[in-house]
């Protein structure tokens, strides 16, 4: 191997090692914005990194970094294997809610020919939590049916209850996935912050996040609302006439205040940045 190519290979592996290291980092319960009471949580995205790392080296090296996260995601939630029984079942879960679920980050550069960097990284992001998502949604019907899901409907029941911390995440993901590839050039042997008339660094898209994350939490608070009273709480099966104990009158509440935090946060955020392209011309 040729020095030039060790370094190269010495250099993806130094990267993939701080980004797996922040992208575990992100996914401690103290900087999680949200924890659902079955299993599932929110995070300041944390897959990002990963991500990252499959837009710079290939599919081949993020679906590698990727299985790596889903293993030390493994390690630290060992007890969630105490909740099933037999050999099948801790195998489904180990495969399907952590080293296939968070070895599909791996797909996050597949864009990286066909588009500019922020849109590659956005529709990356995109794609890789709706294929985790599908890899919780299976498990969720099959493996967690009559445990945390109702074994009646199980499948619509795992549709609608992963897609309480997925929608969110994937959502605060993709935002932050198109600033960071918009100020960040990833293409190149080193990150570089792109040049900016009057070299102006780009400000960080504090009131999308902020907006982003009061959506989700209105989103997750509304379907959790909806969802904790469809389960009947004798037999754990699917009961679709729980529907009519809901009190709807909080979920209105917050899904206005929710909302309206949204569009107030991204009209300013669209002022700002015209008011800064009119002071860049």
């Amino acid at each position: 191997m040729s020095q030039n190519a060790t370094f190269s290979r010495a250099r993806m592996l130094a990267e993939s090692s701080v980004m797996l290291a922040i992208s575990t980092v992100l996914t401690l319960p103290f900087l999680r914005l949200l924890d659902l009471p079955f299993g599932g949580s929110v995070t300041i995205a944390s897959m990002l990194p990963v991500i990252i790392i499959a837009y710079r080296h290939g599919t081949r090296w993020g679906l590698l970094t990727g299985f790596v996260f889903g293993l030390i995601q493994q390690l630290l939630g060992l007890k969630t294997l105490t909740y099933v029984t037999t050999w099948q079942s801790i195998l489904a879960v180990i495969l399907l809610d952590y080293l296939i679920a968070f070895m599909m980050i791996g797909f996050g550069g597949v864009f990286k020919k066909f588009m500019s960097q922020p849109l590659a990284l956005l529709c990356g992001s995109l794609l890789v939590c709706v294929l985790r998502y599908a890899c919780h949604v299976i498990s969720g019907a099959t493996v967690w049916a009559g445990l945390s899901i109702p074994t009646n409907a199980a499948l619509i029941y795992s549709f609608g209850y992963n897609a309480t911390y997925m929608v969110p995440e994937t959502i605060v993901t993709a935002i932050l996935a198109f600033e960071v590839g918009s100020m960040l050039d990833f293409s190149g042997d080193r990150i570089r912050r792109f040049a900016r008339k009057g070299d102006r660094v780009r400000r960080f898209p504090v009131l999308k996040l902020i907006g982003s994350i009061a959506f989700a939490a209105a989103l997750i608070y509304d379907v959790r609302s909806v969802f904790l009273h469809m389960q009947n709480a004798e037999t754990g099966d699917f009961d679709i006439t729980g529907i009519n104990n809901v009190n709807w009158i909080p979920i209105a509440v917050i899904s206005c205040i929710g909302i309206t935090v949204f569009v107030v946060c991204f009209i300013l955020d669209a002022k700002q940045r015209k008011q800064q392209k009119e002071e860049d011309a």
